[in-house]
């Protein structure tokens, strides 16, 4: 077990951007988008949430989850500072698959936890769900701007680049996606029958459309209340029909990430520089706390519960805090069980019960227990690098009372942010809002 040492100085988010998560190549208006453009817009929004100009910003990350396959460049952080006003600055490149965007978080904060630089961009971006035109191999020359659109098969081939091809069947690993590994792990460890698996599943389906049926951001916005009533059926038998049909021994359809098109940026400044940085800041700063990770890869069993259950582990260590100091919860839940083993893990839902609070809709956004309010990864949208960011993106807002009619009842002080994703890289993210005397 690692034991994590604090940052030399306080670190904070002072502004946040989030374009809408899309399919881009389905609308004319959008159709014809680069990279460029999408962090662009994202940057610049968080600088001007921030009330910061480019030339306050030192170095800028660009995360990508799969550069080779969703991107024109090699370098793409270096092919795109126009479109935000930092031609000349530093910058780094990274990719961590489905946690780049909770990852990208972490290399801000270090960096000006450091030291080195004082206040930083972090943004990713992804073209989940279209790739550069023609779309038959990673070397034929692309189009300068035309895209494809992603198909399911080709997605799905892009899953072996994220596992060890060469010992996978020798060292007994899994399948390349296993869908059902949480949810067994769930209904094995918890005591549930599989009827009861069934209808948690749905619930967090259900929770997570109310969520984004309220953000304008969100790719899917129709609530299941309203499809099961244009197919004449009761929600209930709505949910268990062919319109949800399963996907394997538990997860059905709507368990399932929305792949998509977005970008999503923050502004990371040393928290004792912003009043000369960021003269114009209309919010408080949120510090980020501390951040605990882990990567374990398919060999490991369960290994996405190993792998949270460490960086819950060495973030709680670090800050002192516990699940019963957390007023928000987010998981990267492109497979939806992930949004309820994570909970439970971080004591944000009591063991053993998530299940309860979620069949019971406390978990929405209006509820007691409020997770993913954008509406995760099956509802807002995933866009693999951005999602995380994005989520950071909703917990700031929450955080600053900024969501309008979706503010969750209690306006959250501590948030915790699970990132998950590459077979699989783990975060564990805590932010909590700095009160008027800068203290938290």
């Amino acid at each position: 077990m690692v034991k994590l040492g604090n940052y030399q100085r306080s670190v904070s988010i002072i502004g946040v951007g989030c374009t809408p998560f899309m399919y881009t190549v389905d609308h004319e208006e959008t159709n014809g988008l680069t990279e460029g453009e999408m962090y662009g817009y994202a940057a610049l929004k968080a600088m001007e949430d921030a009330g910061v100009n480019p030339q306050d910003v030192d170095f800028y990350f660009h995360g990508c989850a799969s550069p080779l396959n969703g991107s024109n460049y090699l370098t793409p952080n270096v092919q795109i500072a126009n479109w935000f006003g930092m031609k000349g600055k530093g910058s780094i490149h990274h990719s961590e698959a489905c946690c780049t965007g909770y990852l990208a978080l972490e290399q801000a904060a270090n960096a000006v936890a450091s030291g080195k630089y004082d206040c930083v961009l972090t943004g990713a971006v992804e073209f989940g769900d279209s790739t550069p035109h023609p779309a038959d191999n990673v070397e034929t020359p692309k189009h300068p701007y035309k895209r494809d659109k992603m198909t399911m098969e080709k997605f799905l081939h892009t899953t072996a680049w994220l596992y060890d091809r060469t010992y996978t069947r020798s060292l007994m690993a899994g399948q390349e996606l296993i869908y059902d590994d949480a949810a067994e792990w769930y209904v094995r460890t918890r005591g549930l029958t599989d009827q009861q698996m069934n209808d948690t599943l749905n619930w967090m389906c259900i929770n997570n459309r109310r969520n984004a049926s309220k953000n304008p951001l969100a790719i899917e916005r129709r609530t299941y209340e309203s499809l099961a009533e244009e197919a004449g059926m009761p929600l209930d038998e709505y949910m268990d029909s062919p319109y949800n049909p399963r996907m394997g021994e538990y997860l059905r359809a709507g368990g399932l990430e929305l792949k998509c098109d977005g970008a999503a940026a923050a502004i990371v400044c040393a928290t004792e520089k912003i009043p000369e940085i960021a003269k114009h800041l209309k919010h408080q700063p949120i510090e980020i706390l501390g951040i605990g990770s882990a990567a374990c890869e398919a060999t490991t069993p369960h290994f996405e519960v190993r792998a949270t259950q460490q960086a819950v582990k060495e973030a709680y260590e670090l800050t002192g805090l516990s699940g019963d100091d957390l007023d928000l919860f987010f998981a990267n839940d492109f497979i939806i069980t992930s949004h309820l083993v994570s909970a439970e893990i971080a004591g944000y839902l009591p063991e053993g019960e998530g299940w309860k609070y979620i069949c019971e809709g406390r978990t929405a956004w209006d509820g007691d227990k409020p997770i993913n309010t954008n509406g995760g990864r099956t509802s807002f949208g995933h866009a693999h690098a951005a999602s995380g960011l994005a989520d950071v993106y909703e917990a700031c807002k929450q955080m600053w009372n900024e969501c309008g009619e979706r503010e969750v009842k209690k306006i959250p002080k501590t948030t915790m942010l699970r990132g998950y994703g590459g077979a699989q890289n783990v975060a564990a993210v805590i932010i909590r809002t700095m009160d008027e005397k800068g203290a938290n």
